[in-house]
């Protein structure tokens, strides 16, 4: 095999079926176009139908393989009959991304005991719940990758952001412990953390120009982010690229945290 074979090899997806969640919009649908220009078989999952086959249709239009599924993740006991819907779609299922998530953006005083679990909820509790439907078809093939979407506030605290900041901080922990239960068995998991990008989560941040330029100038790179510069690194985490990282969290920040 040829050096730019193998090269492409790393990065080449073929053959294998990717679940997305939150992919009707934002950083969820722009990783499972890349995942599905890489070759993989995408299922796209998130609450509003109408969006999501809307993000499914321009894959297939671009000769990709997608489906979608409009289903409520947040409905715990309806995890197991959603994965089994995943698998019905192209096969057994190989890279989880786990996308889906919410930001109330509530002042410390106002937050409720509603408010705070349903962040809890979809932000943490939801990406380990939905990835562990999908363990053990990954080990019996010894190849699975579960992708996370942690966030600066991971790290960073933000005004009105406590408890997306838990959520974020957790899910860099889950990452870590994830890939301790289940790297032995060909199970990589990583997350990204991406710094701000124009998503339905961050429009206010961005219909505020003045925000919007500050934050920019808050990044070594002297931008904020645009969504294809999600698209390598999400195919780097999918594939056999990554097949000794686990267990990590990369920023893709444009240098926001290194400043």
């Amino acid at each position: 095999m040829s050096a730019s074979a193998r090269v492409q090899e790393l990065f080449d997806l073929s053959g294998r079926v990717a679940v997305v969640t939150g992919a009707s919009s934002g950083i969820g649908r722009a990783m499972a176009g890349a995942l599905a220009e890489a070759g993989a078989a995408v299922v796209l999952v998130a609450r509003r139908e109408a969006e999501l086959a809307c993000a499914a249709q321009q894959i297939r239009d671009r000769n990709g393989e997608a489906i979608s599924i409009s289903a409520d993740l947040s409905a715990r006991d309806q995890l197991p009959d959603i994965a089994e819907r995943c698998r019905q779609a192209f096969g057994p299922v190989a890279i989880v991304v786990n996308a889906a998530g919410i930001n109330l953006r509530e002042p410390a005083e106002e937050i409720s005991p509603a408010s705070w679990d349903r962040t809890i909820d979809l932000n943490l509790a939801v990406p380990f719940f939905f990835a562990r439907e999908f363990i053990t078809e990954m080990r019996s093939r010894a190849y699975g990758r579960i992708i996370n979407i942690a966030s600066l506030q991971s790290s960073r605290a933000f005004p009105n952001g406590l408890v997306y900041g838990a959520s974020k901080g957790g899910v860099c922990q889950l990452t870590r412990a994830m890939a301790e239960a289940w790297s032995a068995h060909g199970v990589m998991c990583n997350a990204i953390a991406p710094g701000f990008f124009p998503t339905e989560l961050t429009e206010p941040v961005f219909s505020n120009p003045e925000a919007e330029s500050k934050l920019a100038r808050q990044t070594a790179v002297g931008r904020n982010g645009r969504l294809e510069d999600l698209c390598g690194v999400t195919v780097f985490f999918a594939g056999a690229a990554s097949n000794y990282i686990t267990g990590q969290t990369l920023h893709i920040d444009g240098g926001f945290t290194a400043k």
